[in-house]
């Protein structure tokens, strides 16, 4: 089989490549191990805590005991199916901040800057504000993707952003708009009371022009020819067979097996390679490294009102709830129940915000498992900008054992403060007026824990991925011995290979990795088919004009 070119992997950018490939006409293989999306633990929003714990959808990563959180392994949730992660994530939308794009260029990423960016996410949303306000001008309404907002018909939502205002923080109507710092809605992708995937939104439109091939495969390396990417070697039921790719082969794997991927084909740190008999096509260090996640605690409060969603945490309410959204695609099974956030900054001195809020009217755990308490909410919370480091590195050669996944979280000193901060802001939230009528009391970390050797002994116990990995095959000027991948997306060293995902960002974005990772498909999509980039925006975000000086 072969075709101009050759995609691994049906997940965020994969999905938004193939899409805009095949709309110019060219002919297109896109491998995906994973197997179908159909289903309602996939489609309806409400559902999101069980597609992410079933291996049928997810590859089953984990990482290596973390030495500063207790010894545990966390559980690194990648999407093993049509769609890819985003057929298995929380659905929220957030594009980033402007800033986070404006470090990517300054960090060597020339062409990255938000002016470069922002168009492109005009160019994939179809946007509605859906009543909650927001700027329509920073927005697109024609794209593939649509992205909404929850109805917010629960009082807490709003009690959410009356007590970021109470306490003397910004409201936001658009945090993907001109101003992400503040307390607003939040959006999603779900359209028509569905989850709104990658493969809803780009594959299959792209399938119906006649131009994508989807293969389900096992993709075990790239094959390199003279210094040349020309297909990849598959592996397809018992038989091992070579796609081949005319043009280009293009890894959009994810920021776990993108780097596996090229290490098992070479490309890589040499003396790693090495050690597991791998022959050397390109030295680059930066391979594998550079890893990056947001962590996140949830605090949670017990609500002294019965108006949460633990009234439907019961066989019976969510078969009614499954039936409504199964026959109608309405009620409460048509939201992921993430409908406020926040943005907000640790410090005076911090230019941008560094803390996300997402707001959920139940105390619950991503596993599914509701607090002992009963009727709760909770805010999930955590820095943005970890300066902890981890790695991806090959167990062996064998390209069905799963990599070794290093996060090292919370390696850095600077991570404690940064989270004492946010359970510290976030006791502040709760602790104003609007919360007056719901509060009972603290479930977690509890009242009782203060010092701070008390704060950090909880993070270092309940401290959980917020599964945003990224930045293992590093954006960056095409000299810089630790970059992977040049502006173009380019392998360096390598003729005829890119790579598309997240794993090139140089450093993690704010907030969740959906958006900015199709972003990265769009937009690499233009550099494949030897365009010119869509041109630079001139709209200027918000920043507080008193950052250097407070907090709030």
């Amino acid at each position: 089989m072969e075709a101009e070119f050759v995609i691994v992997g049906a997940g965020s950018a994969g999905c938004a490549m193939a899409y805009r490939l095949a709309e110019a006409g060219r002919k297109v293989i896109v491998i995906e191990h994973g197997g179908s999306d159909a289903g309602p633990f996939i489609q309806m929003p409400a559902a999101l805590s069980y597609p992410m714990n079933m291996p049928r959808y997810d590859w089953g990563y984990k990482s290596e005991p973390e030495p500063h959180l207790n010894g545990r392994e966390l559980v690194c949730p990648r999407g093993k199916v049509i769609g890819g992660s985003s057929s298995i994530n929380g659905m929220v939308y957030v594009r980033g901040h402007a800033k986070d794009f404006d470090h990517w260029e300054e960090s060597g990423a020339q062409g990255w800057g938000y002016a470069d960016v922002l168009p492109y996410y005009k160019r994939m949303e179809t946007w509605h504000e859906g009543g909650h306000g927001g700027d329509q001008a920073w927005r697109g309404n024609d794209g593939p993707l649509h992205v909404s907002r929850g109805p917010r018909a629960n009082p807490l939502f709003d009690a959410f952003v009356q007590a970021g205002a109470q306490a003397g923080y910004q409201v936001t109507e658009d945090y993907n708009g001109e101003k992400q710092e503040g307390f607003g809605p939040m959006e999603q992708t779900v359209w028509n009371g569905r989850r709104w995937s990658a493969a809803n939104a780009y594959l299959r439109p792209a399938q119906k022009t006649g131009n994508v091939t989807l293969i389900r495969a096992l993709a075990q390396r790239v094959v390199i020819e003279g210094g040349r990417a020309v297909g990849v070697e598959v592996k397809r039921g018992a038989a091992t067979e070579i796609i081949r790719a005319q043009r280009e082969v293009v890894l959009a794997a994810s920021s776990i097996n993108s780097p596996k991927l090229l290490m098992l084909s070479g490309i890589g740190p040499a003396a790693h390679l090495a050690e597991h008999g791998i022959d050397v096509v390109a030295d680059r260090p930066g391979v594998g490294q550079n890893l990056q996640d947001h962590l996140e605690l949830y605090i949670q409060m017990a609500s002294s009102q019965p108006i949460t969603l633990y009234k439907h945490w019961n066989l019976l309410s969510k078969a009614v709830i499954g039936a409504q959204w199964l026959f109608t695609k309405t009620g409460m099974g048509a939201s992921n129940q993430f409908e406020s956030a926040a943005f907000i900054r640790s410090k005076p001195g911090v230019e941008y915000p560094d803390i996300q809020y997402h707001f959920l009217p139940i105390a619950v755990r991503y596993d599914g498992q509701a607090a002992a308490e009963g009727h709760g909410f909770q805010a999930h919370t955590g820095p943005m900008r970890s300066k902890s480091r981890g790695d991806i590195t090959l167990r062996s050669a064998d390209p069905a054992e799963a990599p070794r996944i290093r996060f090292n979280y919370m390696s850095h000193p600077d991570d404690w403060e940064e989270f004492r901060t946010c359970i510290r802001l976030t006791r502040e939230i709760f602790g104003q007026e609007a919360f007056k009528p719901f509060v009972k009391h603290e479930i977690q970390p509890g009242a009782a824990l203060q010092s701070e050797a008390e704060l950090d002994a909880f993070i270092a116990e309940h401290a959980e991925s917020a599964y945003h990995p990224c930045g293992t095959c590093r954006m960056g000027a095409a000299d810089d011995p630790g970059a992977v991948v040049d502006p173009q997306a380019r392998v360096i060293g390598v003729e005829g290979l890119r790579v598309a995902d997240s794993s090139i960002f140089p450093r993690i974005t704010n907030g969740n990795l959906n958006a900015p990772s199709i972003m990265v498909g769009e937009k690499v999509s233009d550099l494949l088919l030897g365009r010119n980039p869509l041109p630079r925006a001139n709209e200027e975000p918000w920043l507080h004009p008193n950052w250097q000086v407070a907090q709030r």
